[in-house]
């Protein structure tokens, strides 16, 4: 668990948590991105380390997963609660997990406009652009 400013971020757990993970990731990405619904789901959620990002009264307001692969993905946090810190916490936490299983370096896809956010947490932008579930986007990757 971890915790920053107005939000406590815990592991979250596919089996028990599935339908508030995609609550969340169906706002953003399905509602909000227009990411279809066939894209969203992928056979890495049964295997991947889930966070979830709840506020001070609990109420979940993000996530992101870890790949066993290195690969942070599916980080989103809903619209009325950006800009208050909940994307950092939950990045620093999957950043700390992945340390602790051993990893030495982690590698994403960020959207294109929010590679500044990604930036500020020590990743590095590689390569040009391309689009997935015709968002533009960069790998980014950090390693210490």
């Amino acid at each position: 668990m971890r915790k920053s400013g107005k939000f406590t971020v815990r592991a979250a757990s596919w089996s028990a948590d599935r339908a508030v993970l995609q609550a969340l990731r169906r706002s953003v990405f399905v509602i909000e991105q227009h990411v279809p619904e066939n894209l969203e789901w992928d056979e890495a959620d049964a295997v991947s380390l889930h966070a979830l990002a709840l506020d001070a009264q609990g109420l979940p307001v993000g996530t992101g997963r870890l790949l066993p692969d290195g690969h942070i993905g599916r980080m989103a946090v809903i619209r009325e609660r950006r800009g208050e810190g909940a994307g950092r916490t939950l990045l620093e936490f999957l950043i700390g997990e992945a340390r602790s299983q051993g990893m030495r370096s982690l590698q994403l896809h960020a959207q294109s406009h929010a590679i500044g956010f990604y930036e500020r947490q020590g990743f590095v932008a590689q390569g040009g652009e391309f689009l997935e579930a015709g968002i533009p986007h960069r790998l980014m990757t950090i390693s210490w």
